[in-house]
Formats: C-alpha cells, structure tokens, sequence
C-alpha cells in the first residue's frame, strides 16, 4: 500500500479554506457585513471566499485571520470542520515556551507554558491589562508577585487574578517550570507597566 502523502496538494488545501472561514465567523456570531467591515473586504467577496467560488490569496487572508484572532497556519492547514482535537503549534517568546490548548476565536484562550531555569532573569516587572487569569503549576515553582504580595507555588497549587492588578510571574528556580493559563482576549493585548521599569529591565506576564 502506497504511504499516505502528509502534505496535501495545494488545491486540496485551499478548498478547504472556505469552510473553515464560514465556521470561523459563525461561530464568533458575526454577519458578513461586520466581517466586511472589520476587514475592508466586499460582501460579496466575502461570500464567495466561503463558498468555494473565488479562491483564497494572501492578501484576503491575512486580514480575515487577524479578524479571526486566529495565525494564518491555523487558517490555511486547520484540521477538518468538526475535528475536536487541538494541533498545537507552539511559539517561542522571551524564551518560554506557549503550547496553545484552545482554538475558539474570541473566547478564553488556554495556553501550556514552559520556562526555563530561572526565566526571565531580571527583577519583576509588574504590568497591567484588562481581564482575567488563572493559573495552574505542573511542575517546578512559580513565583507570582501580585500587588504586594510575593508567592511561590508548587505543583497541583493554582492562583486567579484580576489582572488590572500590578502582576508578575516567572520560574525562581535552576528547573525547567511547566504551568497552565487560561486568561481572556483582554490578556492578549499589550501590556502597560504598573510602575517605572528600572534600567535593563524585561518585563514578564
């Protein structure tokens, strides 16, 4: 038996753009004239995108994924409509690692995070922003410096926030930190640093 091909020819993979693009939207409840709206795209564009009559370029999908809160990966090679199972692809910033575990456009968003000894190096930086946070240790110890209070959690121990509270977290220790959070859209946005950082600083979540 031949060996089944991984990498679906191109055509195969734009036909399914359009489906994918029609769930995405109906399931933030959105209309195509908010869609069209939201990215300068036609309706009628827009309409024809998802059902197959015109075929996907670049430069109408990069806006429809930032619409979609989704990366262009996610949009191009998602799995079938309807498969449940979550296809992490993982990205590397200020050197942790973020796993993410959800893919609903709009909703909470869950995320594995993995750092490294003793990441980030430098003295907590808090910051602010709108929402909400959870967090669960895997493994390791984390340090959560919220407001003035300065906790160190073990593994099985979790912690939730509002984080228009001044907050910080990172790995104390030479271990590798594994942990779980699960914060709103709010908690995608940038940052605003709840104090003057110092010289050289780097900030954390």
């Amino acid at each position: 038996m031949a060996a089944t091909d991984p990498h679906p020819p191109t055509r195969e993979v734009l036909d399914g753009v359009g489906p994918r693009l029609r769930a995405l939207r109906r399931a933030r409840q959105a209309t195509l004239a908010q869609l069209s709206a939201a990215t300068g795209i036609s309706v009628s564009t827009l309409s024809r995108l998802e059902s197959g009559g015109r075929r996907a370029t670049l430069e109408l999908l990069l806006p429809l994924a930032r619409a979609h809160q989704v990366t262009l990966d996610e949009l191009v090679d998602a799995p079938a409509t309807g498969d449940p199972r979550i296809h992490a692809r993982p990205t590397v910033r200020d050197g942790v690692v973020f796993l993410p575990m959800t893919r609903r456009p709009g909703g909470p968003r869950a995320y594995k995070m993995i750092y490294p000894a003793r990441t980030p190096a430098s003295p907590p930086d808090q910051r602010v922003h709108e929402g909400y946070e959870w967090l669960y240790v895997l493994s390791g110890r984390l340090r959560l410096v919220l407001g003035e209070h300065d906790l160190i959690l073990g593994p099985g121990e979790a912690a939730e926030f509002d984080t228009r509270t001044p907050h910080w977290f990172g790995n104390p220790d030479p271990a590798p930190l594994e942990l779980l959070s699960l914060f709103g859209p709010q908690g995608e946005r940038m940052h605003v640093r709840a104090r003057p950082a110092s010289t050289g600083a780097t900030g954390g979540r």
